[in-house]
Order: structure tokens, then sequence, then C-alpha cells
């Protein structure tokens, strides 16, 4: 019988440092399990070092290995996402590049394929991250298990096993600002994880400072939850209610013939309402400006080339 097809997507972005090591560590992995063809897909995510370069060299050493060259540097979700709708494999495994996700934990996913599963999710142990990453990675993992509308699994990132089915389904999924696991997740299918222990970065720096942090976590709630906007709306019943009662309280002050003074707390309650009301504008405007780019319907992503077998 014809040997089934496992793709791997690894997006990259400016990893010069460490392609050559996850080329030759992803090589020996694969090699340990024969049961399959492999191939293996990179996508150039814009990177400004040179990591294309190191890329074409693989390809033209290696039929498995396949390049695809962004236009401009469109971000990580649609690094993947290029990749996914490239794949041919039977079983797709999804990687960051930084050698953060360890390769050998890509045979664990694909035992568990083999088990009947359509999705292996790797989910974190552990993690060699500073402090800082680690505090605010898991207050985001919490705060989305309490908003989100469907359940996503916590510590869980973008390292994952993905069915051919599940893949074809994905691609119906067309929205601009991307939060894959959570796709994943709101697709179903039989899902499953495997505990691994995430290891320091090989070198270069994150491709996910904090201000992609906090815009990735704004598309992971806004996605997948409206509970912003009801906040909003229990805000204003709140700040409606405390007004009745101190219009009461005011007017049973003058019937009591005393009079009210404090123009400090005036000039506070209306900083404090303003304040309030321009943070639920920011909230709506988010939402807003996701249906305006979703209305713009342009390309998720622009490819310069694909470099691969019989076509460099």
């Amino acid at each position: 019988m014809k040997k089934q097809l496992v793709s791997y997507i690894f997006p990259i972005y400016n990893e010069a440092g460490t392609i050559p090591i996850l080329y030759k560590t992803i090589s020996q992995v694969v090699n340990k399990n024969k049961n399959y063809n492999y191939e293996f897909i990179f996508i150039n995510d814009g990177s400004r070092d040179n990591s294309l370069e190191l890329l074409k060299d693989i390809q033209s050493d290696d039929a498995r290995v396949a390049v695809i060259d962004f236009a401009r540097n469109f971000g990580h979700q649609m690094a993947v996402t290029a990749g996914i709708d490239y794949a041919r494999g039977d079983a797709i495994i999804i990687m960051d590049s930084d050698m953060q996700d360890p390769p050998q934990v890509s045979l664990n996913l694909i035992e568990k394929w083999e088990e009947g599963y359509d999705v292996a999710y790797a989910q974190r142990r552990s993690r060699k991250d500073s402090f800082f990453k680690k505090i605010t990675a898991d207050l985001f993992y919490r705060a989305l298990h309490i908003l989100a509308d469907i359940d996503i699994p916590r510590n869980t990132g973008d390292f994952r096993l993905i069915d051919r089915k599940v893949a074809e389904e994905l691609k119906r999924y067309k929205e601009h600002n991307r939060f894959l696991r959570g796709m994943v997740s709101s697709i179903g299918f039989k899902q499953t994880g495997v505990l691994f222990d995430r290891e320091e970065r090989y070198a270069g720096v994150t491709g996910y400072p904090l201000k992609k942090m906090l815009k990735f976590a704004k598309d992971g709630i806004f996605g997948f939850s409206s509970a912003p906007l009801t906040v909003i709306s229990r805000l204003g019943y709140t700040i409606a209610t405390l007004s009745v009662i101190g219009i009461l309280y005011a007017f049973a002050a003058f019937l009591l013939g005393t009079t009210v003074e404090g123009w400090t707390f005036i000039v506070i309650s209306i900083f404090l309402v303003g304040g309030i009301q321009l943070i639920m504008l920011g909230v709506l405007g988010g939402y807003i400006g996701r249906i305006y780019t979703e209305v713009q319907d342009r390309p998720l992503y622009s490819v310069r080339a694909v470099y691969e077998k019989n076509n460099t």
C-alpha cells in the first residue's frame, strides 16, 4: 500500500540562527518513523535576515522541502494558514520554528492520530520562559476559559496535528483576525492533548513582542466571545442604577432642608463616566473594526514565490 503523507508546517520570521538545527533535528526525528512519507513546508513571513536563502539551499537538496515566500510580513497566523492551504498531507503538523516546540513530540502526536484522533494538540506541562511571559500567558488563558463561547484547551499553542478532514474544514474559515487554536477547537471532531515541556528559544528574538501579544489576545477574545459586549450593557445598567440612587439621595436631602455639596465629587463622577464611555466605545470599535476588515474581503496573504521540486 502507498504510504500516507505527513506534512510539517514551519512559519519562519528572522529565524536564520535556528533553521539549520531545525531542519537537521526534524530530519532525524522523521527517520525514526518510516511508516510515512513526509513533506516540510517552510513559510518565509517577510524575514529581514537571510532566512530565505538558507531555506532555498535546503530545498534545492531535499525534494521533501517546499518554501513559500510571502510578499511581506503577514504574521504568524497567516503563515500557518498558508501552510495548511498548501499542505497535501493526510495529517498536518504545525510547529514553531524556534525549537521551543520539541520536534520529537511530533511523533507522539502521530501516535494519537494512529489511535483515531483527528486533532492531537501539544499541551504545555512546563515552559522555560520569562516570569512576565508565564504570568501574562496564564492570565490570558484563564480569561479566555471564562469568556470564550467554546472550550479552548489551556496551555496550548498552535503546535498540533490535524487530520486532512479537519484541514479541509479549516480552509472554510476565512476571517482575517485569526486565532487558529480557537478555530480548531470550534471545528470539533475527536481531539486529545499530549503533554510536553516547552524548551527555551534556540536563537534570535521572539516574533511576539508585547504589542503583538496584546493584539493576539484581543483576537482570541473578540473572535470567540461576545462577553465584552455583555459587560458594556451590564456596566451601563450599574451606572444608571447608581445615578438613580444619587438622585434619590439628593432629593431626600432637599426635602430635609440640607444642601448636597461637593464639586470635587461631581467632577470625579464626570471623569469616571466619561472614561467608562470611552472604554465602551473602544470595545465597540474593536468589534466594528473586525466587521470592516471582513467586509473588505481582501486576500489573507500574498505569495511572492513558491520553491519546490521541479519549481525553483
